[in-house]
């Protein structure tokens, strides 16, 4: 059976997952193989992905106290790692937005990253940590099948308080097809900082599918969160 494909003009706006509202008409110039990825997850399934990270986390010692802080909030983390298996949910919300969580297994910590993206304005918002507190526009195009991120603006929330933060960082993504075997997917993100250059990376490559929901993975409902400061036991 093949992979469907649905293009931004065949589809109506409320199936659309966050990705095809945000890119429209070039949702259909992703290779088929992310067109599944970005694509919708019908009611009742998640997207489920499975890899390994070549490396992830920052090379800068100095920075480690401030990810370490973001790690509480499942933001960032301070751990730098190579070959670090990781595993990724993305979860349909009741209002159209997209949560995932991710979990980075690194030897004596389980480190987790969540965010919920909307399509606002040809734009996807990313609100990132355990509250939604840090907000990322981020701009998306088609290169060559791939796909490329780059934030555009920051912002912190509390409550509905919305403070803008000046260009202190900006994240930068490209996934595509893993040329060596299709069946896979590599994504590279690097945040990049004024003066500093790289402050933070993880890039690796996955293999990735819709299935059922499990228990609480429901619409309006995450994945339950494994513990980030407690220390895995030893195997």
């Amino acid at each position: 059976m093949g992979l469907m494909t649905p293009g931004a003009s065949d589809v109506p706006d409320a199936a659309r997952s966050v990705y095809q509202r945000a890119l429209g008409e070039d949702f259909a110039s992703l290779d088929a193989h992310l067109q599944v990825y970005f694509g919708p997850i019908p009611s009742g399934r998640v997207g489920g992905g499975r890899g390994t990270y070549d490396i992830a986390g920052s090379r800068l010692l100095f920075l480690r106290p401030i990810f370490a802080l973001f790690a509480r909030r499942h933001v960032l983390f301070p751990e730098l790692g190579r070959d670090v298996p990781f595993t990724i949910t993305n979860t349909p919300e009741l209002d159209g937005s997209l949560s995932a969580i991710r979990t980075f297994e690194f030897p004596q910590q389980t480190r987790i990253m969540e965010d919920t993206m909307t399509a606002e304005n040809g734009q996807l918002v990313d609100r990132v940590g355990k509250r939604r507190g840090l907000e990322i526009a981020l701009r998306l195009s088609v290169v060559r099948g791939s796909l490329h991120m780059t934030s555009t603006r920051l912002a912190v929330r509390a409550g509905r308080m919305r403070i803008a933060l000046p260009p202190l960082a900006t994240m930068h993504l490209v996934e595509r097809t893993d040329p060596a075997d299709p069946s896979r997917q590599r994504v590279d993100v690097r945040i990049t900082a004024p003066v500093l250059g790289e402050v933070f990376r993880y890039s690796g490559s996955f293999t990735y599918g819709i299935r059922p929901a499990a228990s609480g993975e429901s619409p309006g409902r995450l994945p339950a969160r494994r513990p980030s400061s407690t220390q895995r036991k030893a195997r």
